[in-house]
């Protein structure tokens, strides 16, 4: 694929992390504002020009970055807005709460090893009191005097790992008008208690939330599975996918009367990949839960499952060793063969991957999917119709200063795997690295917006940047 140019128009700068940028129209206004939501906890609106404060939950956010020398994956990682904000002012937050810091589910990294079944077979024993973190999924109003209110809080999830725990995990779907939360599988690298792939857990699933249903339960229980929910939440819920590692979002594309679903899994050590389908079929919670009581297997056409964690997009997933004879080569051992087994003809194939270590000129080593959004505009003619991705930063610009890449794809006729071109900007960030962390887009699809931020640590503050992607 060739390469497209384009360039990056600063919007704000000196700002925090930037996870989130979505756009909306307020009540009473006539304009499409962009929002743009940071990991530690602000949400801010271009307005005329100028940066206005919408929501300040900074005091809600767990501490972040202090245990791990800046880095973290929590924090504020979704914001959606409802289809009908504009009338109802109901906006959607998902955030890692204060004061909820924990020991962790594991004491010491983890790693598989495919000759000792007991690392194959973990269990997350002790959930009450072993867990990482607990993330929350709230409703706010803007109420009519313009000032945000918490109406309701929709989920409660106690998280074993620090990590995984998605961004841009929250967004409405075109097709339902349900809301779509991403969990991530819990963390700590190679999935250990397989959560991805348990049809109970809550983590390493993509699920539909029908926020029309009131379940009248103000302060939901803290949970890890789906049948530890009560039963009006789990009447509220529908399982779409599982097989998830991390998820940057769910971007929907129209084409006719149908639309696209666009979804990217990071990658564990060898590739990172982007999956997309049109037809599926969601699982009402209550039903697996039936089914998980009586022992049977459910009907599960239509059910997407992405294969982690036996597979990592389009390979069976692996251990990846340095070659002692060999420093030039890797070692890569099968980390779940059985499991690859199982699960290689239920699994969705990738629409198209890209390798943390790619010979071809024309290509680029990976970090880690950030973003991956539909677009649909006509400003850049080469990319219209494409679906666009990010990644955090290229493997081989390893010495200081750091760029991330942009990068585009398109669906093939013939449902083959895709290819994938690089996308090429005029942007000079000097001498400061520049980590692209979240990728954005307005209603209509027409508008790209680039997040950026100078450091990979949460904890460096105002070293953010948001862009539009222009011609």
């Amino acid at each position: 694929m060739k390469k497209v140019k384009v360039s990056l128009q600063p919007i704000v700068s000196k700002i925090n992390l930037p996870t989130v940028m979505k756009t909306a129209v307020l009540p009473g206004d006539s304009i499409e504002r962009l929002f743009i939501a940071t990991q530690v906890g602000e949400i801010f609106y271009i307005g005329n020009g100028v940066i206005r404060t919408f929501l300040d939950i900074r005091p809600r956010i767990i501490k972040l970055g202090a245990s791990r020398g800046g880095y973290d994956e929590r924090g504020l990682v979704g914001l959606a807005f409802h289809p009908d904000f504009y009338y109802n002012g109901r906006f959607y937050l998902h955030y890692s709460v204060a004061g909820t810091q924990g020991p962790g589910a594991l004491p010491k990294p983890f790693k598989p090893d495919p000759c000792d079944p007991e690392t194959l077979n973990l269990q997350w024993m002790n959930r009450e009191t072993q867990y990482d973190h607990i993330d929350t999924v709230e409703e706010w109003i803007l109420q009519p005097n313009g000032q945000p209110q918490k109406r309701r809080t929709l989920l409660n999830i106690r998280r074993p790992f620090f990590n995984h725990n998605g961004v841009n995990s929250l967004n409405f779907s075109p097709e339902n008008g349900k809301l779509i939360l991403t969990t991530g599988d819990g963390g700590a690298g190679y999935d250990p208690f397989n959560l991805s792939q348990d049809d109970m857990e809550i983590a390493g699933k993509i699920i539909e939330i029908d926020v029309a249903k009131n379940t009248l339960i103000e302060n939901p229980p803290v949970v890890t599975r789906f049948n530890e929910l009560p039963s009006p939440i789990q009447e509220t819920l529908t399982a779409m996918a599982k097989g998830v590692r991390n998820i940057p979002g769910v971007s929907f594309q129209r084409s006719y009367s149908q639309y696209i679903k666009y979804v990217g899994n990071v990658g564990q050590g060898l590739v990172e990949s982007i999956f997309s389908f049109t037809h599926y079929k969601p699982i009402p919670v209550t039903q697996l839960i039936q089914a998980s009581l009586m022992k049977v297997e459910l009907d599960s056409e239509g059910f997407i499952n992405f294969g982690w964690r036996g597979w990592e997009g389009a390979f069976p997933t692996s251990i990846i060793r340095d070659c002692p004879s060999n420093p030039a080569l890797d070692e890569k051992t099968i980390a779940y063969y059985d499991e690859a087994v199982q699960t290689s003809v239920r699994r969705l194939q990738p629409l198209t991957s890209y390798f943390h270590k790619d010979p071809r000129p024309d290509k680029f080593g990976g970090t880690s999917l950030t973003g991956v959004q539909s677009y649909m505009g006509n400003g850049i003619p080469d990319l219209m119709g494409s679906v666009v991705f990010t990644d955090l930063a290229r493997k081989e610009e390893s010495r200081p200063p750091v760029n991330g890449v942009l990068a585009y794809t398109r669906i093939r006729n013939d449902c083959k795997l895709s290819d994938f071109g690089v996308i090429e900007t005029n942007y000079n960030f000097g001498s400061q690295s520049a980590y692209y962390v979240s990728l954005g887009t307005n209603l209509d699809q027409s508008r790209l917006y680039l997040g950026v931020h100078g450091s990979m640590k949460v904890t460096d503050f105002n070293q953010g940047t948001v862009f539009e992607i222009v011609p």
